[in-house]
């Protein structure tokens, strides 16, 4: 079954691909430490992934740290899902390095934040904040999983930024991506144990971040603007709280929170709406009809 095409500027950005739907019943949000690095697991271990649903979604993010995805493309995500399209995100890390709160309690804030996105699943990898690799452990784990969810959209982290592990998991999602459809790659799934078959995404597409890179295509999130803020604000201990007793960080002051508005409006302003999320594609985007695009 194909999707019916839509005036909607989005279908400019995302090609048309089969409609895969699910029932409330799936949507689950077992935020563990899948990986092998996490606090509740070492090298060894197996990922922990008791009554996580077996499933295919439309669109996977994948990104370095939890909240990531909420900064930059939350009205991309909430405005797929109205589309019917069903979205999951990935996030590597438990951000255990970060200067306010703790691994714990950002587990619970993504928790919060994948329900306001209306996300199908969100899985942690529980790799080590600042130290994940791009190497082949790394990359067969994360295989395991783009192969169990086979979607033909991923979204992942910008390929330079101030955050060094921005860039770094770029490199590790788009070199995994690829790898993921190598035959000669064999992976069990991280749910069943079952063995898995080569799968590779259509398309990666990378987030614009805190440093400024020109998009390659915009997405209107006019309508999602006030949804994604709310997903932002669910990382109560990450950003601006005037009675959090946590010392100040890079992204906890107020002025940061006018940032992240004001990229929107940046975003907005280059495709005539209100706000914005652009997005980066190393391979030539094509369209079928010049109208598509706006």
């Amino acid at each position: 079954m194909r999707s019916s095409k839509s005036a909607n500027p989005i279908s400019a950005s995302f090609p048309d691909f089969p409609r895969i739907r699910f029932p409330s019943s799936v949507c689950c949000f077992p935020l563990r430490c899948s990986g092998m690095y996490g606090h509740e697991a070492t090298k060894n271990s197996k990922p922990k992934t008791e009554n996580v649903p077996i499933m295919n979604v439309d669109v996977l993010c994948i990104a370095a740290h939890p909240d990531d995805v909420e900064m930059t493309s939350a009205g991309t995500v909430l405005s797929l899902i109205d589309q019917g399209k069903t979205v999951a995100v990935i996030d590597l890390t438990q951000g255990e390095l970060g200067t306010r709160g703790s691994a714990e309690i950002r587990l619970q804030e993504a928790a919060e934040a994948a329900q306001i996105m209306r996300l199908a699943d969100r899985q942690n990898m529980g790799f080590r904040d600042g130290f994940f690799r791009n190497d082949e452990e790394h990359q067969r784990t994360l295989i395991s999983w783009i192969r169990h969810y086979r979607p033909a959209i991923v979204l992942t982290n910008t390929v330079e930024d101030r955050h060094p592990d921005h860039g770094r998991a770029a490199e590790l999602v788009t070199d995994s991506c690829f790898y993921s459809g190598l035959r000669q790659i064999q992976t069990t799934d991280p749910v069943t144990g079952a063995p898995q078959v080569a799968y590779r995404p259509d398309f990666v597409y990378y987030f614009v971040q805190d440093r400024f890179l020109k998009p390659d295509f915009v997405v209107d999130i006019t309508p999602y603007r006030e949804q994604k803020l709310q997903a932002i604000k669910a990382y109560k201990s990450q950003f601006f709280n005037s009675e959090s007793p946590d010392p100040q960080s890079y992204i906890s002051g107020e002025p940061f929170m006018k940032f992240l508005e004001s990229r929107d409006r940046d975003m907005g302003h280059m495709i005539n709406v209100e706000f914005g999320e652009g997005f980066i594609s190393k391979r030539m985007l094509g369209v079928k009809h010049l109208f598509w695009l706006s």
